[in-house]
């Protein structure tokens, strides 16, 4: 691919494009206003989804590094891209061992503090136990209610569909020592206290997250990627939840709106009967009433996230 500007494309992910940046040890990231859902993109575009984004994720980095919170961030180059520090993506795991540096660990990490997406459905069908999220053995887990302790989880990053994994075939996969699974442990929760010290005095739950992470150089933590924006993670409004009522101000919107049309029944039944991609129904576009209620919702959260305007 051509180099412009002194950057060239090297990959096109789902929401973004990723460029290296000529004699340098750096990456650019555009983001784009693809959306997507169930490891789905979906055919329909999100006025200033990508701004919206970049501009959030950037507002943490900056906040979470005045923390001490090491990350790849380096600054924004404009109102939807941002220079990062590059790391290795080594797809064959068995090619990671505990000294490797500049490196991504291939693992997403899931923090709950409610009872929301897919976890209630997990536990109804008996694959997290009560114990497991400190409820009593007989308990009756309802969606929204609070956790009585946050829920750390582990997913495959660079696999086709993301498979949740126990803390030992996590950090199996990853060659993660049990010190650096507990920094990683202990930086999330950092984080997202701080997210949620932001959050609440605006009228928002921090419901859940999902974040990465990276060794730098000198195999120190790195946080990377993009977190506590409306894609990666799940808020709900404060006023609307203390009357009983779970409003979405999230992705988890898309996915309701596929979940109401039955696309979502149909994927999973054609994941369930299918190893073959291939076979899975293409999802369709959305509505342009969908489409304009979704960019209101980016643009006002993070609005709402950062106290700046849009």
């Amino acid at each position: 691919m051509s180099i412009s500007n002194g950057i060239r494309l090297i990959q096109v992910g789902k929401v973004k494009e990723v460029y290296e940046v000529e004699g340098s040890d750096e990456l650019e990231f555009h983001f784009t206003d693809k959306i997507s859902v169930f490891d789905k993109v979906i055919p329909s575009l999100i006025p200033r989804k990508g701004e919206s984004l970049c501009r959030t994720s950037a507002f943490w980095f900056e906040r979470s590094g005045e923390m001490g919170v090491n990350s790849h961030f380096l600054k924004m180059t404009g109102p939807g891209s941002m220079r990062v520090k590059r790391v290795k993506i080594e797809r064959d795991p068995s090619r990671i061992d505990g000294s490797s540096t500049s490196i991504l660990i291939p693992l997403e990490f899931i923090s709950r503090y409610y009872v929301a997406g897919s976890l209630l459905d997990r536990m109804r069908k008996g694959k997290v136990s009560n114990e497991e999220v400190g409820f009593p053995h007989d308990h009756t887990p309802k969606y929204g209610e609070p956790l009585p302790e946050p829920l750390f989880e582990a997913t495959t990053k660079l696999e086709a569909v993301d498979r949740p994994l126990s803390k030992e075939e996590a950090r199996e996969l990853a060659r993660l020592s049990g010190e650096e699974w507990d920094k990683i442990f202990e930086s999330v929760m950092k984080v997202d206290r701080l997210i949620d010290r932001q959050a609440r005095p605006r009228g928002l739950i921090h419901v859940d997250g999902k974040k990465e992470f990276g060794f730098d150089h000198n195999r120190d933590l790195m946080l990377l990627d993009t977190f506590g924006t409306a894609d990666e993670d799940r808020f709900w409004d404060v006023v609307e939840y203390e009357k009983g009522n779970l409003v979405e101000l999230s992705k988890e919107v898309v996915r309701q709106y596929y979940r109401r049309t039955g696309y979502h029944d149909e994927l999973m039944k054609a994941r369930e009967s299918s190893v073959a991609k291939k076979d899975e129904p293409p999802i369709p576009a959305l509505p342009e009433s969908e489409i304009d209620m979704i960019a209101r919702l980016y643009g006002e959260m993070y609005e709402r996230l950062t106290g700046s305007r849009f």
